[in-house]
This record gives structure tokens, C-alpha cells and sequence, in this order.
């Protein structure tokens, strides 16, 4: 049995919550470089010139690339063969975004009730995903995510017979919903199969994917390839001026369902798209 000290994890969650906030991933920062170049429309190759710029300046100060500093989402792979010592796992890491959002100087978002608000005052709790594995693997993923995107996600029950043309109407009228508001260029999560609440979380997961590498099946890697080209396609563009950079990525996760039901969720991140991974 290997033991993990909780002081560890709350140490290293408030490093992830600083870093996360403020360092944006290789992934996002060539995507976007690369919509810059190949952009005819000028102001939207200028929106995406400023959004690197922005970028490198919330890397080289520490500070964040968005006001939005998000509600902490966290992906813990936990191994069955590991021990958290002197405190529980949850605990921890609350208290780590508890202290990373205050030593980090980042906006605490979260209310404590849904209807009645009262902010919390330090960003927790947050929402914690766990999965428990095999070994002695302790690995933990920051997923900050901003609501003026995430209130642009939608989730549809859609019927077998709607079939793969219903999945690619749902997402592409999704994105053509939201159209600026969630600050494009966006990466789009999409999760598909299981029940409702579990092709919500595929689609949130999706999301933690880089962007540079498709997904293993190639018939969900080709389906990736046409939403891009059909989002891209809509005109949205940078911020929502138009242009050919609507979305950076999609990223499909799949999931066995009910012989009676296609469930499918996108979940939609701006630029930033901020997401780290960490083992102890």
C-alpha cells in the first residue's frame, strides 16, 4: 500500500490552480497561430494576433489569461493500491483551489447555492470526478472552466433513429447558437452513448484531450475532421467578427448506450481551454 500525505495533494492542487490560470497549453497557442496564418479575414487574424499576445504576457507575469479564472473541475485517476493519509482526498483538494485561487490572486466565481448565490469567497467547493484504478497511481487533472462558455453547452436525448446526421445537426446548431459568447476560437468537447449525465461528463473529459492528436477510432477521427470543417465553416470566426477560426478542435469520447437511446453532449470551451495533469 502506498500512502500519500493530503498535505501533498492540497500542495500541488494550489500550484495547478495558479499554473492552469495563467500558462495556455502548447495545443491551444499553435492552433491558434496557425487559424492566424491561414485567416483572409483581417480583423479576425488580428483578434487572434492580440489573444497570443495576451497569452504570452499572463505567462511571462503570472497572471491570468482570462478574468474568468473559472469553478475548478478536477479528473482523479485514484489507485486502489493508494492510501491519502492525514485527511480525506476531497478535503485536499479543496483546500488546494482554497489556496491557490487566494495566493494566485484569482476571481473566486462560486456561489454556495444555486438559487440564493452568496459567493463562497475562495472558489470551492469544487466539482471532483474520481476514477478508481488499478496500481498504485495517484494522477489528478485541473479543468478550470469558465461559464461564459460553459452556459453555451447543451446536452440532447436524441432518438436512435436520428442517427449520425442528428449527432452532427445537434453539435453544429449548438456552436451555431452560441455563436459569439463563449469567446471563439473554441474547442469543441463531445460526448456521446452512455445516459445523460454520463455523455455530459465524456464531453467535459473530451475537452482534456490536446487538440493534436484524434481520437483512436478512426471513424470518430473522421467524424472530428467534418464537425471542424462544418463549424469553421459557419462564419463565426474570432470573438464572433467572422472568419474562417470558429474552433480550434472537437474532440469525440464514445460510451456503450441503451439499445433505445442516443445521448450527446457538447460541452464548449473558449481559447483558452485550460486544463494540466500531474501525478504524485
Amino acid at each position: 500500500m502506498r500512502e500519500i500525505k493530503a498535505k501533498e495533494i492540497t500542495a500541488l492542487v494550489a500550484e495547478m490552480c495558479i499554473k492552469s490560470n495563467c500558462c495556455l497549453n502548447e495545443d491551444i497557442k499553435n492552433a491558434i497561430a496557425r487559424g492566424m496564418a491561414n485567416e483572409t479575414n483581417s480583423i479576425a487574424s488580428e483578434i487572434l494576433s492580440d489573444i497570443l499576445k495576451n497569452a504570452e504576457i499572463a505567462q511571462r507575469d503570472m497572471v491570468p489569461i482570462c478574468q474568468d479564472t473559472g469553478m475548478a473541475v478536477f479528473f482523479v485517476e485514484l489507485g486502489q493500491e493508494v492510501h491519502i493519509t492525514d485527511g480525506g482526498l476531497y478535503d485536499a483538494i479543496n483546500e488546494g483551489v482554497r489556496r491557490g485561487y487566494q495566493e494566485g490572486y484569482l476571481r473566486k466565481s462560486v456561489v454556495a447555492d444555486p438559487i440564493r448565490r452568496g459567493n463562497t469567497n475562495d472558489n470551492t467547493p469544487a466539482v471532483i470526478h474520481t476514477e478508481i484504478v488499478e496500481g498504485d497511481l495517484f494522477r489528478i487533472t485541473i479543468a478550470p472552466k469558465g461559464f461564459g462558455s460553459e452556459n453555451m453547452s447543451a446536452v440532447k436525448m436524441l432518438k436512435p433513429s436520428d442517427g449520425l446526421q442528428g449527432v452532427i445537426d445537434f453539435v453544429v446548431d449548438t456552436v451555431k447558437t452560441a455563436s459569439g459568447n463563449p469567446c471563439p476560437p473554441i474547442v469543441v468537447g463531445v460526448g456521446i452513448g452512455g445516459t445523460m449525465e454520463k455523455a455530459a461528463i465524456l464531453s467535459k473529459k473530451a475537452l482534456l484531450r490536446d487538440i493534436r492528436e484524434s481520437n483512436p477510432d478512426e471513424y470518430y477521427a473522421r467524424l472530428e475532421d467534418e464537425l471542424l470543417a462544418k463549424i469553421n465553416n459557419l462564419n463565426v470566426g474570432p470573438q464572433g467578427y467572422g472568419g474562417a477560426t470558429t474552433a480550434l478542435g472537437v474532440n469525440i469520447e464514445t460510451f456503450p448506450t441503451h439499445i433505445a437511446g442516443l445521448p450527446v453532449a457538447v460541452n464548449i470551451s473558449c481559447h483558452v481551454t485550460r486544463h494540466m495533469t500531474r501525478a504524485l
